[in-house]
């Protein structure tokens, strides 16, 4: 019956998504009714409309249950493309049947497909190959990981190598790659033209020469100076999106997103906003809404006063909060443009078409066109984007990196920048550019001129600023700690310090303490990266890495962490630590 529904289901898939995937996913059916053990998931072709990316992931729902389809991005950074994998058995068997069955007995539950690697991987082979070596011949790094990559399914963030060779050579060099197991890279050797993988070891966190490694890296490289998960708030409503509609002119469509369930709300608060959204009662709702809530009440109360004047309603909301959104949608501009510098050209140094701060003015101040007067009294303390607000960076002068400038070898990466848009800012010389204005007409937004006629919610009327793509971090000092209990504190709290006083119980540095620095001012505020052991049990001790280090203002001590622990910062992953 299975292969009697086959061709009927490959010619809906045709329609659906054109001839060439369809002969892409034919291939992959054979591989699987052949029993091939460990076939590898196949990358559809980008496809920016959400809303057919939807008829495609029903389509496999309803034809092809025995496949699990997720998102993923394409190797520009930009565009997204759907993913094709084999839904795992009980044990690791693989089910090969079920073609229009509604049966999916006997299957794991289908959890989101790691885009780096394996959801199913083994705690003690720990998280990364390390020491497995790319040989290449006249291929540059990023073209050669870019077609394992996608051999594999996964996304290029998957690999980090500590910088690229040359294209016209016949190099190897040391990648890591997360969560996959060897004989699948292996198995790839015979298939690859002119690219050859092996050298094949794990990485594991567990010693502390380690441990010193991956800080004394962070401390010599430094991290890409991402802006973090706080300027983009932890709803599921991101402040870039709110920012979108606003640089769109969707006034009404920007209340509907601040005001409308949110998924992950408390199902109290969520029931008020259902309430509101089906009857509208502006009454109840303001009565409901609770005081931290300050944009949603401040929309509620004009709205009562201006029945209807969205715009009216928005411009209620305090000033440093409604800015708070735009410059969230410049911040998610430059994250973008940072992963793309990163991903093509890699962080080895200035590559021509970068902007670089001209070397007579290094300093880095406050953004020109931000207003330091508030008069909007505001619980604060109740909203701490509040204190992510505006862009710290300022207009200087920059210029782009030309060839003399990287044969004289004047400016290094730490010199390189990238803008935040505005009507005073450059753009790179380079690919990168385009990044911006890629993203944005995406959304529907121009770079260049508002389709409204409201200056606060305009890119064009701001001046615009720039940042630095590389930061390390200042006066950094570290220590190595044991501990058995995680819940007792690993370190003094600051109000111990103050008052003279020790916590009851406390757990103690290593004798071997690394500390680096010692003259530094321990008055600052304290990370901790915890690292986790492996094969510990309760009764043995595990190691924790205590952090003290100073950052430029805007820089986040979130993406330094990341880059240490190499942990994401997504909402989903810190809620699955914290459980």
């Amino acid at each position: 019956e299975a292969e009697a529904d086959l061709p009927r289901a490959l010619e809906s898939f045709r329609l659906l998504c054109g001839d060439a995937d369809c002969e892409v996913l034919r291939g992959f059916l054979s591989s699987v009714s052949e029993g091939d053990s460990d076939v590898s998931p196949i990358i559809l072709s980008p496809d920016a409309d959400k809303a057919h990316r939807l008829e495609v992931h029903d389509f496999f729902k309803r034809n092809f249950i025995f496949l699990v389809t997720d998102t993923v991005e394409h190797s520009d950074g930009v565009q997204r493309c759907i993913r094709v994998r084999l839904r795992s058995g009980p044990r690791g068997r693989r089910n090969r049947t079920g073609i229009g069955s509604s049966e999916p007995s006997g299957w794991r539950d289908d959890r989101p497909f790691d885009s780096r690697g394996s959801v199913t991987w083994p705690y003690h082979l720990g998280k990364f190959l390390s020491r497995f070596h790319l040989y290449k011949e006249n291929k540059d790094t990023q073209e050669a990981l870019r077609v394992i990559g996608k051999m594999l399914g996964l996304q290029p963030r998957s690999f980090r190598i500590a910088g690229t060779k040359d294209k016209r050579a016949i190099t190897t060099q040391q990648v890591t790659l997360f969560k996959v197991h060897a004989s699948r890279l292996a198995a790839l050797n015979n298939k690859l033209t002119g690219i050859k993988v092996g050298d094949f070891k794990s990485v594991i966190a567990e010693s502390e020469d380690m441990i010193k490694v991956a800080v004394d890296g962070l401390i010599k490289n430094g991290f890409i100076n991402y802006y973090g998960l706080q300027r983009f708030g932890s709803a599921s409503v991101p402040t870039h999106l709110v920012g979108a509609t606003l640089l769109r002119g969707e006034w009404r469509s920007a209340v509907s997103l601040i005001l409308d369930p949110r998924e992950g709300e408390c199902d109290d608060m969520n029931g008020v906003r259902e309430h509101y959204k089906e009857h509208g009662d502006i009454d109840v709702a303001i009565r409901n809404f609770p005081r931290r809530l300050i944009a949603e009440r401040a929309i509620l109360q004009r709205l009562k006063k201006y029945p209807g004047n969205y715009l009216q309603a928005l411009m209620a909301i305090p000033r440093t909060l409604r800015l708070m959104y735009v410059h969230s949608y410049q911040s998610y501009l430059w994250n973008h443009a940072a992963s793309m510098r990163a991903g093509m050209y890699g962080l080895s140094g200035v590559i021509e078409g970068d902007l670089v701060y001209k070397k007579e003015c290094p300093g880095e101040g406050t953004v020109t066109d931000a207003s330091e007067n508030n008069d909007d009294h505001t619980n604060a303390s109740e909203m701490d984007i509040f204190a992510e607000t505006l862009p710290e960076e300022t207009i200087q002068s920059v210029k782009i990196a030309d060839s003399e400038d990287l044969l004289k070898a004047v400016y290094t990466l730490e010199d390189v920048v990238l803008p935040l848009p505005g009507s005073e800012t450059l753009f790179p010389g380079n690919e990168v550019a385009g990044i911006y204005h890629e993203i944005a007409n995406k959304d529907g937004i121009s770079l260049t001129e508002s389709i409204h006629g409201v200056k606060e919610f305009s890119i064009t009327s701001m001046k615009g600023g720039y940042r630095r793509v590389l930061q390390r971090p200042i006066d950094c000092e570290w220590d190595l700690m044991t501990y058995t209990d995680d819940k007792i504190h690993l370190v003094e709290t600051d109000l111990d310090v103050l008052s003279k006083a020790k916590p009851s119980e406390v757990n103690e540095l290593l004798s071997t303490g690394a500390s680096h620095d010692d003259s530094l001012d321990t008055s600052g505020a304290t990370i901790l990266a915890e690292t986790e052991s492996i094969g510990s049990s309760d009764l043995l001790p595990e190691l924790a890495v205590k952090l003290s280090f100073t950052l430029p203002t805007s820089s986040y001590a979130t993406m330094a962490i990341r880059e240490l622990t190499k942990t994401s910062t997504s909402v989903d992953c810190q809620k699955a630590l914290n459980s």
